[in-house]
């Protein structure tokens, strides 16, 4: 089992357990995290923005030009933003930390 750390807008921290090959989303939403997505994770909306521990962000594997693009419409991006519904939990991954961030843009709803 792998360990992952969310920490939310207001500051609490959850760390949850998931198995390898598990999407990040769907371990954030089976924790009760307020991550949207929207697409289902289909990489079609931006709802499952996650800003990523700088410490972490080199050991994923990089953005796609698609997710980069859907990122531009995200709220709050930072430089170590991603998808969750990209992130797939690897070994190399275990003890990841990522933030939640406190503002979310629905494009499905304007």
């Amino acid at each position: 089992m792998l360990n992952v750390r969310f920490v939310t807008a207001e500051g609490v921290s959850v760390t949850a357990e998931a198995e390898p090959g598990t999407r990040l989303l769907a371990l954030a939403q089976r924790c009760g995290m307020p991550l949207e997505g929207t697409c289902e994770g289909q990489m079609a909306c931006s709802t499952c923005h996650v800003i990523v521990s700088p410490e972490w962000f080199d050991v994923l594997e990089p953005a796609s030009n698609d997710e980069e693009d859907m990122l531009d419409l995200a709220a709050g991006v930072t430089r170590t933003s991603r998808l969750s519904c990209q992130i797939e939990l690897t070994e190399a991954l275990d003890g990841l930390e990522v933030r939640i961030p406190g503002l979310s843009r629905d494009m499905q709803i304007g």
